[in-house]
């Protein structure tokens, strides 16, 4: 893929011998946003959940000191009021108001509303939309679901997406660090759908450089929707998940200590293992054990690839036919009446909470852990791959957002908070697919340790696998720091 931009420098980058093109982020692109966004005089942020409060106010701050004005779109009443106002938006000085207000007078639409009510809400969207504005999307779930019902959006707009490969406390938390240190943000994936004006790709571009991207990366909105629907039911969300359950269990039944289960499970991956991948790729984390735990790995890996691809394969099928996207629709009705409980009540979360409490040090790495979750980061690799996911997609969705934005939050709050404070449709499918996770863990995988066999052809296949070279240079394409979580972060 190639874009053309007439405000930013392209690069280009090969990544396992495939060709692709980024633009290089950093605060010293920021005095050429008003020319991105050249005719564009108010910017709505529309609704204030993860994304929102993230990407309004490193819009704001980005454009400090222009002609440019960004506002906050939420419905009447919204209880997000008092923390929007809290941010720097108010009614007073015509920067809060009334969502459908917001896209009337908006050039650029940044539509943040969960996907659920983007769904019920499109077509009065669609209609308040000024003619020649550009609608902004930071997923395409929404096209999705025009797709399945023969709908599409209106033809006289710009439609882009900007998509951060992070959760919105990340987006934020890091371009504020970022204001010292250039280069800390998220990277962000672009794709322009519809382009009635000739300038939405350097709207889309002006938009990621705005929110701090170290480096964006051109997608087409379809294969977003798909990696993204996808990643987080996956090795994001719902496979962690389910794989900590699984190994808790199986830890404890091997005679562990529920806190040293706990340290052997969710601690080691969303510790050492993910520093270890972000800052040295894959390969790294198996390169450093010794020649016992090597083979404990190897056998741990050429048990799990085969479970967790048959899932990833099922969970990208569902996502590619709507049917994900359906359920997620159907979900939203269903919890208006029926909210979603917590899950962090099972021993294991309860365990995790007294762990955070007393740390003292670093855990190290458990190579059956390490195993079990390599393969199906592979696993899930190898599915994006299969289906023509370009590798700067891949690499971020699979391997990226997960060690530098997810865990890193899990780590500091645990895996059962993360999954509870996540957008409703990640949230919804890591309920639905941790358990598919879990069981084929359970029943496939870990009774074949006892054991002890290896397959060759699966670990020659690990060790050479593409990927490897491919995150050599999206490694340096990274955050430029690692996020810095505190109790309380940045607003």
């Amino acid at each position: 893929m190639s874009f053309d931009s007439n405000i930013f420098e392209k690069e280009k980058i090969n990544l396992a011998g495939t060709e692709e093109y980024i633009i290089r982020g950093g605060r010293h692109l920021l005095e050429k946003l008003p020319e991105a966004f050249n005719g564009i005089k108010t910017i709505g942020v529309i609704g204030w959940s993860s994304q929102g409060p993230a990407q309004a106010q490193n819009l704001r701050d980005s454009l400090e000191g222009t002609d440019i004005t960004v506002k906050v779109g939420l419905r009447e009443n919204s209880a997000s009021i008092p923390s929007a106002e809290a941010a720097g938006f108010r009614r007073d000085n015509g920067t809060l108001g009334e969502m459908y207000d917001i896209i009337r007078e908006s050039d650029l639409v940044v539509l943040l509303i969960s996907d659920a009510a983007q769904v019920k809400n499109y077509k009065k969207i669609f209609a308040a939309l000024k003619p020649n504005a550009t609608l902004g999307l930071s997923h395409g779930f929404l096209l999705g679901h025009l797709q399945s019902v023969g709908e599409e959006f209106p033809g006289n707009v710009n439609v882009i997406a900007v998509c951060p490969k992070g959760m919105g406390p990340s987006v934020r938390q890091l371009y504020v660090q970022g204001k010292s240190v250039n280069g800390a943000g998220i990277n962000c994936s672009f794709a322009v759908h519809q382009d009635v004006t000739g300038t939405a790709t350097d709207i889309a571009l002006g938009w990621a450089v705005g929110l701090g991207a170290p480096f964006t990366f051109e997608t087409t909105m379809e294969m977003e929707y798909r990696s993204d629907i996808y990643g987080e039911r996956g090795i994001l969300l719902g496979a962690v998940h389910g794989l900590c359950e699984a190994l808790y269990r199986y830890y404890r039944a091997e005679g562990m200590e529920k806190e040293q289960a706990f340290k052997e499970t969710a601690e080691t991956i969303t510790g050492p293992i993910s520093n270890i991948i972000s800052k040295q790729g894959i390969r790294a984390v198996y390169e450093q054990l010794n020649d016992a735990d090597k083979k404990a790995f190897e056998v741990a890996y050429s048990q799990s690839y085969g479970p967790a691809f048959d899932i990833m394969f099922e969970i990208y099928e569902e996502v590619r036919s709507g049917n994900e996207i359906r359920s997620v629709v159907m979900a939203g009705d269903r919890h208006a009446r029926y909210p979603m409980g917590k899950i962090d009540q099972t021993e294991m979360w309860l365990v995790g909470e007294t762990v955070r409490e007393n740390r003292s040090g670093q855990v190290g790495i458990n190579p059956i852990t390490a195993g079990v979750y390599i393969a199906t980061m592979m696993a899930q690799i190898d599915v994006l791959l299969e289906h023509g996911h370009s590798y700067s997609e891949v690499c971020n969705e699979s391997i990226i957002e997960s060690v530098d934005s997810l865990n890193p939050y899990m780590d500091y709050k645990g895996v059962a908070y993360m999954v509870d404070n996540c957008s409703t449709t990640a949230r919804l499918g890591s309920r639905k697919w941790a358990p598919r996770f879990d069981y084929n863990i359970a029943q496939q995988s870990l009774p074949g340790l006892s054991q002890a066999a290896v397959n060759p052809t699966l670990i020659d296949a690990f060790k050479s696998h593409t990927v490897h070279d491919a995150m050599k240079v999206c490694a340096t394409l990274r955050p430029s720091v690692d996020i810095s979580l505190t109790a309380t972060t940045p607003s």
